[in-house]
């Protein structure tokens, strides 16, 4: 692509690079500059314009935009008509954003000219929400950047996975201090944090916290519900704690105890029979986001949480400085 001053004369077929404003004219960017154009800029005594000019091997700012917007489109995503080089990506059900980041990393790597740009993996979406632009940067791509890009795109990298309405069994543990009003208000958030995403809780037990009767309470719920969630009367610190002792009884298995998200660090993942087991951090109970949100709503989406996921939590994981801790993090022993 030629780019650069150009005699108004010759000017007829390029590219307005900057906006031109005469009185009875107005070039904006990206215009193509026509025969009357030249004849106007020349009455008034214009004798230069800056313009673009394409040459062979290049592809125009919107037809390279459309393309690499279709090919990094995955499931559930919809498509802008591109327009000065940039072409949106549209949510077209709620869900789980899917963005490949070695992916997009790939692409905006290939070419100075090409970008892609997408909200952070895995956050929440609605439908209709942009979540996602392909913007080429000058007036065109080099076809051989555009295909290299392209190429880089497949499989698409970016998706929405859409919540799947769920039942959920919740399992409550009971201590002698535990507040009937505080497993009310628990199960109550529970609700309030499943509704946005199609899921209700189907069944809701109450048990010592103890791994035997624990074990039962998990076994009996498992088979009508899609996934179990126990909010213990205390604190997850083992993985030989009631909690994760009573999955293993109920012949269940341990995905990943603990993640390096802070709300949310004592969250266990299980599985009995290929269904979720959640054991709830304690910050759980409150409407904040925290790393069981993270969890949660991967899983509502369908999207499988293995250990490996959970570890590459951290960076980003630090939420919020929780202020009825006895000390502040900074400082303090674990």
């Amino acid at each position: 692509m030629k780019f650069g001053p150009m005699p108004v004369a010759d000017s007829a077929g390029a590219i307005v690079a900057h906006s031109v404003r005469l009185e009875g004219l107005v070039l904006k960017k990206g215009d193509q500059v026509r025969s009357e154009h030249v004849a106007l800029l020349q009455e008034a005594g214009v004798r230069e314009i800056v313009v673009a000019r394409l040459e062979d091997g290049d592809v125009g700012e919107d037809e390279a935009a459309g393309l690499l917007a279709r090919a990094v489109c995955g499931a559930n995503v919809r498509v802008e008509a591109p327009f000065t080089g940039r072409s949106n990506l549209f949510a077209q059900s709620a869900g789980v954003l899917v963005a490949e980041r070695a992916c997009v990393d790939r692409i905006n790597e290939v070419d100075e000219t090409i970008t892609l740009a997408t909200l952070p993996p895995w956050r929440v979406v609605e439908a209709g929400e942009m979540i996602g632009t392909v913007k080429i940067i000058p007036f065109a791509a080099p076809r051989a950047a555009l295909d290299a890009a392209i190429a880089a795109a497949t499989p698409p990298c970016v998706s929405v996975a859409p919540f799947r309405p769920m039942r959920l069994g919740i399992v409550s543990t009971l201590l002698p201090g535990l507040k009937p009003a505080t497993v009310a208000k628990t199960l109550r958030v529970m609700g309030e944090r499943l509704a946005p995403m199609g899921s209700r809780i189907v069944a809701e037990v109450r048990t010592a916290h103890e791994a035997d009767p624990l074990a039962d309470a998990i076994a009996t719920l498992a088979p009508a519900c899609d996934m179990v969630v126990v909010f213990g009367a205390s604190a997850i610190t083992d993985r030989r704690d009631v909690i994760p002792a009573a999955l293993l009884k109920a012949g269940g298995e341990i995905v990943h105890l603990g993640m390096p998200v802070d709300p949310g660090n004592l969250l266990l993942v299980g599985k009995l029979h290929g269904k979720p087991v959640l054991g709830a951090p304690g910050c759980a109970r409150s409407p904040k986001e925290n790393g069981f949100d993270w969890v949660l709503q991967r899983l509502l989406a369908g999207v499988d949480v293995t250990a490996a996921d959970i570890r590459r939590m951290g960076a980003g994981g630090l939420l919020m400085e929780i202020v009825q801790r006895g000390q502040p993090r900074e400082g303090a022993d674990g």
